[in-house]
């Protein structure tokens, strides 16, 4: 019991200075520090799962075919604006209009300070989304667009919660490259999980075929953008005393802690008991023991983008919370 202390205190000093338990795990080298972290890592488990308890369910949602995808259509809205606007500084409406479908522009959109290689594949990203915009049009009808935030000060937010302290200057993620990514870590993977979660329950080979190719080309982008940070993993992210793996894990931990329903996204850097096989550190992929992709439900998927860790109320990316009849479904006026 002492030994547990002793490593409790241990986490608490440098936690307090970071706030990153999985960059403490990254730098422990001593037999028993190692022994400390197994023990921190699974009391971190314990801690996710009491989160995850009712109100809030993990359990899957029962929901139709085309309620399911115009579901995801929320993410793809979210994606388009902020890759189409961060490349060129225009968004959806200046390609396709009639995608929106009377819904309202998003709030504190713009062009990003990028170099020129990840400005094209930025600007690819964003044209990918308004092609899966228009499959899933065409497949189900689609759902207008919600109200978007994707300004400075809603990004800073969300940064300042996963490092659990005002960051000074504000994080900008339209200042440059690093930041720009980091902040497109913090969406695609949502989306990708949130389809690998709706498979399963798809009753129709359409609704199955349409859902697959848009979880490749989803996971596909999710890749791209770890493997482009993962490039600077070690280096800090100006002005901050934080480097680029620390803001991944943190982020991650903090989507984990939002959705309450146990670890299902990891950083670039984690400990043993998650890396494939028991066997590495490096964690270029996210995935689950058997190396295989994590899911979530809808609710799981509102809880982190709504940025409070509620189905019922919105905030972050949806100030106004999603569209659909799944999103609508949690909203106080449905009930």
């Amino acid at each position: 019991m002492l030994f547990i202390y002793s490593c409790l205190f241990m986490h608490a000093r440098i936690s307090h200075k970071t706030n990153n338990s999985v960059s403490l795990l990254r730098k422990m080298a001593t037999p028993s520090s190692r022994s400390c972290a197994g023990i921190i890592f699974l009391l971190s488990l314990q801690l996710i799962a009491i989160a995850g308890q009712p109100h809030h369910s993990c359990e899957p949602i029962e929901a139709n075919d085309k309620d399911r995808i115009e579901f995801a259509q929320n993410l793809e809205f979210l994606e388009a604006e902020f890759f189409v606007n961060g490349a060129l500084g225009i968004g959806l409406d200046a390609f396709a209009p009639e995608f929106a479908k009377g819904g309202p522009p998003p709030i504190g959109a713009k062009k990003a300070n990028l170099d020129p290689v990840i400005r094209k594949i930025i600007e690819e990203f964003g044209y990918q989304e308004i092609g899966h915009l228009r499959a899933i049009v065409t497949t189900v009808g689609g759902i207008p667009r919600p109200l978007l935030d994707i300004s400075s000060e809603n990004f800073a937010e969300l940064f300042d919660k996963a490092v659990g302290y005002s960051l000074d200057p504000p994080f900008d993620p339209y200042a440059d490259t690093t930041k720009f990514l980091l902040a497109s870590y913090a969406i695609p993977y949502v989306g990708l999980v949130g389809y690998v979660g709706t498979i399963p329950y798809l009753a129709n080979f359409t609704s199955r075929g349409l859902v697959a190719s848009l979880l490749g080309v989803e996971s596909g982008q999710d890749a791209v953008l770890r493997a482009l940070l993962n490039e600077v993993a070690d280096e800090k992210v100006v002005p901050y005393d934080l480097t680029v793996a620390d803001f991944t894990n943190m982020i991650s931990e903090l989507r984990n802690n939002l959705a309450r329903c146990g670890i299902k996204d990891e950083g670039l850097i984690v400990p043993l008991e998650l890396g494939a096989e028991n066997r590495t550190t490096y964690n270029i992929l996210s995935a689950d023991p058997n190396s295989l992709s994590y899911a979530r439900t809808p609710p799981e998927i509102l809880r982190i983008v709504y940025g409070g860790g509620d189905e019922d109320n919105p905030g972050g990316f949806f100030p106004e919370g999603a569209n659909g009849n799944i999103a609508r479904s949690y909203l106080p006026e449905h009930h």
